[in-house]
């Protein structure tokens, strides 16, 4: 029996390799002759380089760039092998989880560091370059990564600013005019699979910022920083970032790049799914196993486990969904999906996270056993 085990993590309890190799261990000692086909993934954020570093044909470069508050620090990119492509993780150099507790505050953070990767990338000759978002602890609009390739801005006194959440309200013009001319030239691919706006009550500020270290008078004031920034974009680029969908992911990058370097967004699952040929895998699969940490209706807009099973559905492969909490049992569109909650139902969610790596174990023995009485 072909398997393919793709999980995202658990998030707060098991990463998506820890996961994996607890599905990898269950389906052998239930089909000891199985073949199996691990592939913790990612829908394009944190964790795409070691799906991108396993299963696509490239390798990690790492070069010298700095973290979200400006310290030197060396980071991985991934550079693919045949083309002049490469992959660039945003939480590598402006990641929350790189700071601790104490040092997060989107007034201060900057996306800078990303932007001193992306100079290397470019170094390298790359004429494409995908800009995975997610886990950021910034709130610049993407105006660090801007600036570190060479734009400029400026408040209304002509004095240059720099590039952070504290200064977005004081923006009253960028100057390109000393931008390194090779970005003009890249076609830049934004992996991206939250739909939030720039601004308003489900925008980046409100959405985001609070586990970034912000109060509730921080997120007002890059509120305010977000709608200045925006009408920025519309008076010199013409385009209307606040009306772009995913313009409010990773504290604003998206619609940052998309305004001013005219960068396109894609789903992030979709981007890493063609990467790394992974409907070619899907489809000669006997089974597939994924999981993520919370399964509710939020989970069916895109999340990982529902893009998998969107995957294997053509083909009619039975696919078994593992989750901590379920809210929902089953998908009518959808049948041959099957959902299991590993918590038991009088556990609570601090218990649950502790122990998710047992629930986990207990849960997959049972579902897997069960399915191989009724598949023989």
């Amino acid at each position: 029996m072909n398997v393919l085990i793709i999980p995202d993590s658990f998030k707060g309890s098991l990463t998506a390799t820890q996961v994996a190799h607890i599905m990898v261990y269950h389906v052998k000692k239930v089909f000891p002759h199985s073949q199996c086909i691990s592939i913790p993934f990612s829908d394009g954020g944190e964790g795409a380089l070691n799906v991108l570093e396993n299963h696509a044909h490239g390798s990690l470069v790492r070069c010298k760039t700095t973290d979200a508050l400006k310290r030197p620090i060396n980071a991985p990119y991934f550079l693919f092998k045949k083309e002049k492509t490469a992959w660039v993780e945003l939480s590598q150099t402006a990641g929350l989880a790189i700071l601790d507790e104490t040092e997060r505050n989107p007034l201060k953070t900057s996306t800078w560091g990303t932007g001193l990767m992306l100079k290397k990338v470019l170094d390298k000759g790359c004429e494409k370059i995908y800009l995975g978002i997610g886990g950021s602890a910034t709130h610049d609009l993407g105006l660090g990564i801007i600036t570190a390739l060479g734009g400029k801005l400026y408040n209304k006194e002509g004095k240059i600013l720099e590039a952070c959440g504290e200064n977005l309200s004081q923006i009253e013009s960028i100057d390109l005019s000393e931008l390194d001319p090779r970005v003009k030239k890249i076609k830049w691919i934004i992996a991206c699979d939250v739909q939030n706006l720039l601004t308003g009550k489900n925008g980046a500020s409100h959405t985001y910022a609070k586990q970034k270290g912000a109060t509730s008078q921080i997120i007002e004031q890059l509120e305010t920083g977000s709608k200045q920034f925006a009408k920025i974009v519309k008076k010199q680029f013409g385009k209307d970032i606040r009306t772009l969908l995913g313009g409010g992911a990773a504290g604003g990058v998206s619609a940052g790049l998309f305004g001013v370097f005219n960068a396109s967004l894609n789903k992030g699952f979709e981007l890493l799914a063609q990467l790394t040929q992974l409907d070619y895998k899907i489809k000669n699969m006997d089974l597939v196993l994924t999981g993520e940490g919370n399964f509710d209706r939020q989970s069916t807009f895109g999340k990982l486990p529902i893009q998998v099973a969107k995957l294997s559905l053509p083909y009619k492969i039975p696919t078994l969904l593992f989750t901590g909490r379920a809210s929902l049992k089953g998908l009518s569109e959808m049948p041959h999906l099957k959902i299991y909650q590993i918590t038991p139902p009088s556990m609570l969610i601090a218990e649950a996270m502790e122990k998710a790596s047992q629930n986990i174990n207990d849960k997959l023995l049972e579902v897997l056993q069960d399915f191989k009485n009724k598949s023989y």
